[in-house]
């Protein structure tokens, strides 16, 4: 049996790496990720398709869940914004927390209101060789 089925996950660890290399919010890529972040809401919020086209991972593999639309792919992404009449009318953040895992990935949550109810978001952030990119993003209101 593989050293690797007797561990959860079941994984090989990458040769050379080291137990624990992996710093949890290492403040200079938290406030990176924070500023993106912030940079795509604006956009959000302006209604701005371009922008938040650059933030989305070009890539088939890229995700994002909505109010009534699953969309797979940054293609699919895309032209569901451009479809998007007028934008997103959205209530202001009121919580947002950055999680970020060694340099190069991060999860953003978020929470706003929306109408009196309460709505989140989730985002999944990698650091990519033009920047960091939205792999996964999730909106969800209550």
């Amino acid at each position: 049996m593989a050293d690797h089925e007797n561990r959860p996950g079941g994984s090989e660890r990458p040769a050379g790496s080291a137990p624990g290399d992996v710093t949890i919010n290492q403040p200079d890529v938290a406030a990176e990720v924070t500023d993106c972040f912030d940079a795509y809401d604006n956009a959000l919020i302006a209604n701005d398709v371009a922008a938040l086209d650059r933030w989305f991972w070009a890539a088939p593999q890229a995700v994002r869940y909505g109010l009534g639309e699953e969309l797979y792919g940054y293609d699919a992404i895309a032209q569901h914004r451009r479809n998007l009449p007028g934008g997103v009318i959205r209530g202001p953040l009121t919580r947002q927390t950055v999680t970020t895992f060694g340099t190069d990935m991060a999860i953003v949550c978020a929470e706003f209101d929306e109408n009196g109810r309460p709505g989140r978001q989730t985002q999944t952030w990698i650091r990519r060789p033009e920047g960091w990119r939205i792999v996964c993003g999730h909106v969800s209101i209550r």
